[in-house]
Order: structure tokens, then C-alpha cells, then sequence
């Protein structure tokens, strides 16, 4: 695995001031009973250099958040606050790390990257659901929106921290576009050691494994089922970020975004021709409402970050350019030209890059308020490349209408934002029926913003099967 790459820089300071300190996990797990979950510690992952197994009354964040077995602060900010938390999940619960050399994962007390959690429920239905997961988060981030949910159904689960986490994931590996593929190898690495412990402990391989994940977490899932389809039934990428060498990429539009946004937010003369400009980059029509907290927390990070991980080299010896700096500065992140860069850079892009050559079946969901990843930038291109490499047949694209990238904020503007937790549901019981039925989800289509039903509908409801009135196709650049 990639070791650890150290750069020397102003930015570091800032970057390390800005992750949250992770709580531990070393409570004392929930007394089981007589006949509950026998020999915990019997149970190995092979490949593991540590593991630590555990017997819970509860795997659900219903029990770990008070027994110390999830950290909310890996979650925070990704789920609407009144999301339904489900219960009644005993089982086994292990958390352990890959040998990995690097230290950005403090979870546990551990100091070290690969680390991974897995859970196996006493009722197992006999399916495994595997999971990256989104940002630089580790790997409890994805228990409020989809562990909780696969697990109240009887699947077994498993997440990894991707091998690195936090704002300067960058510093890892030998050379820029290392930090990011390690994240596909270890999911791979995660896939295969979680079907093995699978089959040892029930005596019985998964009957199906699915991929899940949102933003990074769903990238992985469509990089897995171009790359490895044999390990995998089936996926659900959740407005997975798009890789592709010759864009676009964030490393197009979050640029744009940064030039352009300080103008309008200014309001005057040139606020109307800077919001166009916004618009032109793939900024999607009606979310001008969002792009005040994005460009906040959102942009101006990202696009520092990412860039740093790809092309190093643009701003020199700074580590992660400089926050928030004006346009027309040199080496500031709001003038970076992709094109204009060094063909280094569209070779370490096109080591992480999509194809869209899936080989197993693959339900896609995006938002169409999305302005971290836009939809016109993202999914509605990664649709078109599946498409031209002939397996449409395997993939489904659903565009959910009033959806946008995390779902916490749908708590700020609840009239205005649908949650997408419920819409991944829809999804994940359609590729269900897909596998198991052979039951077609319905076309690709735009879902609908519902006209009416309250906040609890909405956090419970997402039917797949209703088109929008106007349904045009995506445009791709």
C-alpha cells in the first residue's frame, strides 16, 4: 500500500486545526445473553494485524453510540436530525485495521490508517453490504444512512476508512493520485476479507454482496463494479464523484465557482455575469440558495485538497494552497486552468479514472441541487460513459428532483431540499429485486420533487416509479 508522503507548508497547520477529534470506541460493550453471539473472539479476519471482536445487544447506532461502538462526529452533518434510527440488531462487532503505514485514523486510540468496522447480526439474512466511505471521513461515517438501515434488514456490514482520512489524506503515498487509489484497494481488500469472515463464522459464504456508498463512497462502488465485478452482485452509487482524465472533474467547475462566486455575492454591475458563469460551469438553475454555505465550507477545501492530492506542484512548496485567496493572485486556487497544467497531472487522474465499463448491475442516484459535485458534471456524464462503453442494460440512473449532496441540510431549508437517505432506500430494495426476482427498476428518469407531505413523509417515502412532468435527457458537455 502507498506509504506515507510528507510536504512541508503554511496550510498544514490549518488543515490539522480543522479535523474533529474522533471519540473513542473503548466502552464495554452491552452484556449479551446466554445464548447470545457464543466465542466473539474466535471470530478472525484474515489479513487483519489487529482486531478487537465484541458481543452487543444492539449494532445499530440505537446501542454503539452509548456503548462507544460508532463515532457521531464520523457521521455529523450527513442525515436529516429526525431520521428514524431502527433497533432490535444484536450480533458481533469488530473493528480492526490492514497493515497500512500511515497514522491520519484516530479512532479507537489507534493512530492507524486501514482501519475497519464490521458487524454481523445474530438474524443474518445472508447478504454482506460493504461500504467506503464519503469525504475523508472514517469508517463509522456511513452508520446513520446505510449501515442502520442493511443491518435492521439482516445483512451482515462492513466500512473501511479508505487507508487514509482527513483534510491532508494528500501527505499519503509516493507520488500525487496515490491517497486516492489506496482507497480502491482497500475496499477491495475489505470485500474480500469480510466474505471470508462471513463464511467462517455462519458456516456459509454470503448468498450476495452489494457496494454502497455516497460522494466518494459511491465512486468507489463504480470503480469496484468496473474493476472487480466478480467480488460484487451489485451496487448503489450514491452521487458518486467522477474521476476522469479528461474531465470534467471538480478540478473543472470548483474553480470556476471560487473565480467567480466573490462578484456575486457582491452584488453591483458584474454579480448578474458572474451567476451565469456559475451557471455555464454546471451550477445547476434555482440552488443560488446554496451557494453561500458552499463556498463557506465546501469549495474553496475541496478544491485545495483534491488539487494537492493531483497536482501538487502548482502552487510549490505551499501544501494545499492558500484559504479563500483572491482571484487573479498567483498560484491561488481560484485561477487553477486544468487544461493549461502539465501532462503529469492527466496521467494521475487517469490512474483513478472511470470507465464506465460496469460489469455487474448498478443503480446510480443523484440530486439535481447538488452544487458540491453538480449533476450536469457528474452522474449525467457518468451515465453517457456507461452508455457508450454498451452496459446501460446493467445500470439505472435515477435524478432525485430538490435533492442536493448532504442531507443535513435539508433540516435548513425543508420546503425548499428532499432527503436522498429514503431515495438510496427505494434504490437499494430495487437492485433487491433486480438480483433475487429479476424485476427491471423502472427507466432512467428525473424523480419528482413531491407537491405535497411533510418532512416525516419525506424522510420516509421515495417512490422510484413517478417521472417528472418535463423529463428532458441529460445534456453532457
Amino acid at each position: 500500500m502507498p506509504r506515507f508522503r510528507r510536504r512541508s507548508g503554511t496550510a498544514a497547520l490549518a488543515l490539522t486545526a480543522l479535523v474533529l477529534t474522533p471519540t473513542s470506541a473503548a466502552a464495554a460493550p452491552v452484556s449479551p445473553s446466554d445464548h447470545h453471539c457464543p466465542r466473539p473472539t474466535q471470530v478472525r479476519v484474515p489479513g487483519a494485524e489487529y482486531q478487537r471482536a465484541a458481543c452487543l445487544g444492539e449494532l445499530t447506532t440505537a446501542g454503539t453510540v452509548a456503548s462507544g461502538h460508532t463515532d457521531p462526529a464520523d457521521w455529523a452533518g450527513l442525515t436529516p436530525k429526525d431520521l428514524p434510527v431502527p433497533s432490535g440488531v444484536p450480533g458481533i462487532q469488530i473493528d480492526g485495521y490492514f497493515p497500512d503505514t500511515s497514522t491520519t485514523n484516530t479512532n479507537n486510540g489507534w493512530n492507524h490508517d486501514a482501519q475497519f468496522v464490521m458487524r454481523l447480526p445474530d438474524r443474518w439474512n445472508g447478504g454482506l453490504v460493504v461500504a467506503g466511505t464519503p469525504g475523508n471521513r472514517e469508517q463509522y461515517a456511513n452508520d446513520r444512512a446505510i449501515a442502520d438501515w442493511v443491518l435492521s434488514r439482516g445483512y451482515a456490514y462492513a466500512a473501511t476508512d479508505k487507508g487514509n482520512t482527513g483534510l491532508a489524506f494528500h501527505r499519503d503515498g509516493k507520488k500525487p493520485g496515490d491517497a486516492i487509489a489506496e482507497w480502491n484497494e482497500r475496499l477491495t481488500q475489505l470485500t474480500r476479507a469480510a466474505r471470508a469472515t462471513l463464511t467462517r463464522h455462519y458456516h456459509r459464504p454470503p448468498a450476495r454482496t452489494l457496494v454502497t456508498g455516497m460522494s466518494n463512497g459511491g465512486y468507489l462502488v463504480r470503480w469496484q463494479l468496473e474493476n472487480h465485478p466478480g467480488l460484487y452482485d451489485g451496487g448503489v452509487d450514491w452521487e458518486g464523484t467522477l474521476w476522469r482524465s479528461g474531465g470534467p472533474t471538480l478540478l473543472h467547475f470548483l474553480p470556476v465557482a471560487l473565480r467567480h462566486y466573490p462578484a456575486y455575492r457582491a452584488g453591483g454591475e458584474e454579480a448578474e455575469a458572474a451567476r451565469k458563469a456559475l451557471r455555464a460551469a454546471g451550477f445547476p438553475a434555482g440552488s443560488e440558495f446554496l451557494w453561500p454555505y458552499h463556498h463557506q465550507v465546501y469549495w474553496d477545501l475541496t478544491q485545495r485538497i483534491y488539487r494537492e492530492e493531483l497536482d501538487p506542484g502548482f502552487d510549490g512548496t505551499t501544501e494545499a494552497g492558500t484559504p479563500f485567496c483572491a482571484p487573479d493572485t498567483p498560484a491561488c486556487d481560484a485561477e487553477y486552468d486544468y487544461a493549461a497544467r502539465p501532462d503529469e497531472v492527466r496521467k494521475a487522474v487517469a490512474e483513478i479514472a472511470l470507465t464506465g465499463r460496469i460489469g455487474k448491475p448498478l443503480i446510480t442516484l443523484h440530486g439535481t441541487l447538488d452544487v458540491l459535485l453538480p449533476i450536469a458534471q457528474d452522474s449525467d456524464v457518468y451515465a453517457r460513459m456507461v452508455r457508450q462503453a454498451g452496459r446501460d442494460r446493467l445500470h439505472r440512473y435515477y435524478r432525485i428532483e430538490g435533492g442536493t449532496h448532504t442531507d443535513a441540510l435539508v433540516d435548513t431549508y425543508p420546503e425548499r431540499l428532499r432527503p436522498l437517505t429514503p431515495c438510496h432506500r427505494t434504490a437499494f430494495t430495487a437492485l433487491e429485486s433486480w438480483l433475487s426476482q429479476g424485476h427491471r427498476p423502472p427507466a432512467s428518469h428525473t424523480v419528482p420533487m413531491p407537491a405535497e407531505g411533510d418532512s416525516a413523509t419525506r424522510l420516509s417515502t421515495c417512490s422510484l416509479n413517478t417521472r417528472a412532468d418535463a423529463d428532458p435527457p441529460p445534456t453532457h458537455r
